[in-house]
């Protein structure tokens, strides 16, 4: 039995995948934000415990503590002279003419950036010696600030990694976590490998005592964690590195979409997954995209990580009046507790609220019924927002939904239009449980022609990590020219290639024919400061050529070529559940008819019909306006929107432009 875990803001999400039967369930239990674990253990109390279970969990444990610094103290040991690299970063401000930014504050206190003597040049030779005798004081030091966690970040070490070995040893022997940055990002730029070494240092003992209490609370289970690269590592290497694991949870939302897409014939999508506290934006044109240059909480991750833009619009997102007068909606969320006024705890309205009272969402059938939603708290919620801007609670409603979807819009853009893409090319899959309400307003916004909604949307990132192949990644910098020859790369990626290898056998892909290894260059020409990812083959210099083309819109062919760094994918492929496909056809969705109820639009109120999902059937076609309800999620059908099952259960929206 495989189960898909995704621990959200508001929800915890579950999908249960019995590869006998073939079944498919699904299930929401509210998130525990004190103490995240718990929620995932009272959910799976609800899952057979008979069955072997293998486990695929996306947390947000390393995200929250690099969000909120609540991470281990950790120091910094580096080369003398450098122990500021943290501080001075490079010279991006992220409000170019805001003169009263202020930074990011460092990761770790100048107090605890430790210096070594030693040197290495660029050609990685050795110029001043380490002499081991001196971190006998640094470790006294360590032990004297109560410090947990030590990043070594050495100047080229990327190069010779000797020194910075050596120190690693030497520490971890004193009892402390080291994390190394020839371990973590064997690569050039000192800040940005500093950066992402300190991240991880910072995370991962967080992480390390989260996996351990599962593991100890589960003995039985084989435990997988979703990676933010689209894949899933052991929980052993996730402790070791949990800056792998910062966007796992939204990684494996586009990796639920990039297969529910595939299945239904489409495979350029924008993907939207909007929650409780926060809506992730992704791109897949045929693959998911993937960057190494993610930031989080205003500090560079350089990993590989799936390219998602996030905002901090999501169902609990708190709707306020501004001391201009103006009205707000988020980034603040209410979260899972209090959550939003109509869960009947907190009084704040929220995106939620403002959807209850605009009559989008039926009281009595929120989580299948399991949760009530009382609708006269939301309007005396909404209703106090409303008295403050002189409006009356309907009026306010709509303004929350209309701030909340520009910021959406807003995300959409820039994952697509500043990314280089049309979105008139793509396929709006919308999922999360709020998705639905507001997708096809979304993709009127963007021209985008048509939205897809899965049957599982509402926990489609669990279902992802069920998806997702194990993948590991190798990167190493080498600053070759162009012209080195095709066997002299070959001799270099060979180490990553088996390295790739080994460690796909180790977790359990023995199989060669399950293993694919992707090789690729960084290359640019000499003299620019940033690299395309080339896939290595006979013809890699025409391949870059026509990438900078198309990147830039120029290619100089006279330039020389540099190859920057190698880079090696290894995917273990695993067998994807096959979702259930109906055989039955009907053009007729009267029989689907809950009820009739009004909803209230810009232009006015509508009478619409109340679909249930459940017993829709593939061919019956929909005209908006209208709600279709499933037990965890809701859609709303605009005006004029018409809307078809396709044999997967596929909600499929076509939107007039």
């Amino acid at each position: 039995m495989r189960i898909g875990i995704d621990i959200g803001g508001t929800f915890t999400d579950f999908v249960v995948h019995n590869p006998e039967t073939g079944s498919i369930t699904t299930f929401k239990a509210p998130s525990t934000p004190s103490d995240p674990a718990k929620a995932m253990l009272e959910g799976l109390e609800r899952v057979d415990g008979t069955a072997h279970r293998q486990l695929i969990h996306g947390s947000t444990v390393a995200t929250n503590a690099l969000l909120e610094r609540k991470g281990t103290k950790t120091a910094l040991i580096t080369t003398k002279g450098f122990r500021d690299v943290l501080q001075i970063g490079r010279q991006n401000r992220p409000s170019l003419y805001d003169f009263f930014e202020d930074p990011s504050e460092p990761l770790i206190p100048k107090e605890l950036r430790l210096e070594v003597n030693e040197r290495v040049n660029a050609d990685g030779e050795i110029q001043q010696a380490l002499d081991i005798k001196e971190l006998d004081e640094v470790a006294q030091l360590l032990d004297a600030e109560d410090v947990n966690s030590i990043a070594v970040s050495l100047l080229f070490s990327f190069l010779y990694p000797g020194h910075e070995q050596a120190i690693a040893d030497f520490l971890r022997e004193k009892g402390f976590f080291v994390s190394a940055s020839n371990e973590i990002l064997p690569q050039f730029r000192e800040y940005e490998r500093t950066s992402t070494t300190a991240v991880n240092a910072y995370v991962s003992p967080v992480m390390d005592k989260y996996i351990g209490k599962l593991q100890k609370e589960l003995p039985h289970d084989d435990l997988s964690i979703m990676q933010s690269n689209g894949g899933s590592i052991s929980p052993l290497e996730a402790r070791k590195n949990a800056v792998r694991c910062i966007v796992s949870g939204p990684a494996g939302g586009v990796v639920g979409a990039q297969s529910v897409g595939l299945q239904a014939g489409f495979d350029r999508l924008i993907t939207f997954d909007m929650g409780g506290t926060s809506t992730d934006v992704g791109l897949v044109d045929k693959q998911f995209q993937l960057t190494n240059e993610a930031e989080v909480g205003g500090l560079p991750i350089h990993i590989p990580i799936i390219d998602i833009h996030t905002v901090g619009s999501g169902g609990g997102s708190i709707a306020r009046v501004d001391a201009g007068g103006a009205l707000q909606v988020g980034p603040e969320s209410a979260g899972a507790d209090p959550g939003p006024a109509c869960y009947g705890k907190g009084r704040l309205p929220t995106v939620t609220d403002a959807n209850l009272v605009l009559g989008r969402l039926l009281p009595g059938n929120f989580l299948g019924g399991e949760m009530k939603l009382d609708k006269q708290r939301a309007i005396d919620a909404i209703n106090s927002t409303a008295q403050a801007l002189g409006l009356d609670p309907y009026q306010t409603a709509l303004g929350v939904i209309e701030i909340a979807n520009a910021h959406m819009a807003r995300a959409l853009r820039v994952i697509s239009v500043e990314r280089g893409y049309d979105p008139e090319n793509f396929t709006l899959v919308s999922f999360g449980g709020a998705g639905g309400l507001h997708a096809s307003a979304l993709a009127r916004n963007l021209g985008i022609p048509q939205v897809l909604v899965p049957p599982q949307a509402a926990t489609l990132s669990a279902l992802g990590m069920l998806m997702a192949d194990v993948i590991k990644d190798y990167t190493k910098t080498v600053m070759l020219p162009g012209n080195t020859s095709i066997r002299e790369i070959e001799a270099l990626l060979q180490p990553l290639v088996e390295t790739g290898q080994n460690n796909l056998s180790d977790q359990g892909i023995e199989n060669a024919n399950d293993m694919i290894i992707e090789r690729y260059l960084d290359m640019r020409y000499e003299g620019q400061s940033f690299e395309l990812r080339i896939p290595f083959g006979d013809d890699f210099i025409k391949d870059f050529h026509n990438a900078h083309k198309d990147s830039y819109g120029y290619a100089n062919h006279e330039a020389e070529i540099e190859i920057v760094n190698l880079y090696v994918r290894a995917i273990g492929k695993v067998k994807q559940p096959e979702l259930p496909r109906s055989t039955e056809k009907s053009p007729d969705s009267n029989s689907a008819i809950l009820q009739e109820q009004d909803i209230i639009f810009a232009d006015g109120t509508k009478r619409v019909p109340i679909y249930d999902a459940q017993l829709l059937k593939a061919g019956n076609q929909l005209t908006g306006p209208a709600l279709v309800v499933r037990p965890d999620t809701t859609i709303l059908l605009e005006d004029q929107d018409q809307a078809s099952i396709d044999p997967f259960g596929n909600l499929i929206i076509k939107v007039p432009q």
